[in-house]
């Protein structure tokens, strides 16, 4: 019933700065948990940083931990992702992503976890 649509990714060089956005709608849960995750091309989709919608304790990957930082406007519907510092490595496509129920099976850092998902948006990091 969350509808999820990611945007502003793009190309940029190495070492510049980008911020994703997420424009939420539908009903969601005061409690549900948002993420975001990236897949690069042959690989698995993978955890980049989550928080709960009226939470303040935000997880982040160990490999974007101290670059990336994921926020939220609760009165606008909107999530964020500010990415700074890019590596090539990071070019991969984003996704954002909600889970409206706890689970004592799937970790918040695994896709299992999540019913809804946006569309994702291509970030492209060159030389």
């Amino acid at each position: 019933q969350v509808q999820l649509v990611e945007s502003e990714g793009g190309l940029v060089q190495a070492g510049g700065s980008l911020r994703l956005t997420c424009a939420v709608s539908g009903r969601l849960a005061m409690n549900a948990y948002m993420a975001w995750f990236r897949q690069a091309p042959g690989k698995d989709r993978e955890f980049v940083a989550g928080v709960r919608w009226t939470g303040v304790m935000t997880d982040y990957a160990d490999s974007v931990k101290g670059r990336f930082t994921m926020s939220r406007d609760n009165a606008k519907n909107l999530v964020y992702l500010r990415m700074n510092s890019l590596k090539l490595e990071d070019t991969a496509v984003y996704y954002c992503a909600a889970s409206s129920f706890d689970s004592s099976v799937y970790s918040k850092r695994s896709v299992g976890a999540y019913e809804s998902w946006g569309q994702g948006t291509q970030v492209t990091v060159s030389l």
